[in-house]
């Protein structure tokens, strides 16, 4: 059986506190996670952001399962859009 992937699993493992994410191109924000799950080795999971008000969040495994796609979708969107790649996840509050 392949592993887990390593940035799903610290999400799932830190959840439902507060994750910090940085995004493949550099942006670090605070998510609040919740329904953090994997199917075999799919991650999924859904969450908010406090400075994006009204905006949702899905995290998902890529086809291969070896990145942790960020999507976005705002209040007055009709569909999402990617923002990005997860590329490390920390506890709030870690140095």
């Amino acid at each position: 059986m392949a592993d887990l992937n390593p940035i799903g699993k610290r999400i799932h493992n830190i959840s439902p506190d507060p994750v910090r994410l940085t995004l493949d191109d550099g942006t670090e924000a605070v998510f609040r996670v919740s329904g953090a799950e994997f199917f075999q080795q799919e991650f999924q999971a859904e969450g908010t952001r406090d400075d994006d008000e009204g905006a949702a969040y899905r995290f998902v495994s890529s086809a291969d399962n070896d990145a942790i796609l960020v999507g976005r979708k705002g209040p007055d969107e009709e569909g999402w859009s990617m923002i990005g790649e997860a590329v490390k996840a920390e506890p709030v509050g870690a140095p």
